[in-house]
């Protein structure tokens, strides 16, 4: 599953930078991220987590385990039934071979083995889900339950970034969209950060929105405005939440 981060208070922290009008193709923006939460999915208690937060993993990777006594056992019940249920249809099949069985004892025989057959990958397929492994590779970003720890299913137990799911977000006003457009680059400048950092829109709003106060202070524009993402090309530079000023190069009208 996945979820959008939204870092409001970033935004807030501006209004000490708006001290100088910043240039006309140049806006105040911040890192989002797009988490990958995961969950078990049945109640269990923690058993073990191979993952802390901050470690950088692959697809695959062993991520928890949790307790799996009741699983075992419905494997193990089920593998008896089938056991029992084979020998039937094995009896059933001599029978029927040798004229001393009917075709309806084999049949039952038969569809009671593939039965079993059925209900045994049904318990097997509980317990391997006791163990989750990353379906990403990413950082881990928090652990939410600790072993010990009794999760609900479908409660987010850990959740990763994938580094192309982070994104710059920020807002232009409405005389500015007939010059921009997806999958053109911007300039992405923040405190202490390189110089050559660049991303790539994305996503351009089609509804307006009001002009959040802050940014409307520092840039007394248009009540009207319209997010923009851009996937930023060197996403490791950045952190969630970071606030950054993106600089457009709008084409010129009618081009």
């Amino acid at each position: 599953m996945t979820r959008s981060f939204s870092f409001s208070l970033v935004l807030a922290a501006l209004v000490l930078a708006g001290c100088s009008k910043p240039p006309e193709n140049q806006f105040q923006g911040w890192i989002e991220a797009d988490l990958i939460f995961i969950s078990p999915d049945e109640q269990g208690r923690v058993e073990s987590m191979s993952v802390r937060e901050g470690d950088r993993i692959d697809a695959g990777v062993q991520l928890f385990t949790l307790d799996a006594d009741v699983q075992k056992a419905n494997v193990a019940s089920a593998e008896s039934t089938l056991a029992n249920a084979r020998q039937n249809f094995s009896r059933a099949q001599e029978l029927l071979k040798s004229a001393a069985g009917t075709q309806r004892a084999f049949d039952d025989a038969q569809a009671a083995s593939r039965d079993a057959e059925a209900r045994l990958t049904v318990q097997q397929t509980h317990l391997a889900r006791r163990q989750m492994a990353s379906p990403v590779a990413g950082v881990v970003q928090q652990v939410y339950f600790r072993p010990g720890e009794t999760v609900q299913p479908g409660k987010p137990l850990v959740s990763i970034l994938p580094p192309g799911n982070l994104k710059v977000r920020f807002f232009v006003p409405e005389g500015l969209l007939p010059r921009i457009q997806v999958g053109e680059k911007v300039n992405v400048t923040c405190d202490g950060c390189a110089t050559d950092l660049t991303a790539s829109i994305s996503f351009i709003a089609h509804t307006a929105e009001f002009t959040p106060p802050v940014i409307y202070s520092l840039q007394e524009r248009s009540k009207l405005v319209f997010l923009v993402e851009a996937r930023p090309q060197t996403p490791e530079r950045f952190r969630v939440g970071q606030p950054v000023s993106v600089t457009v190069t709008p084409r010129e009208p009618g081009k």
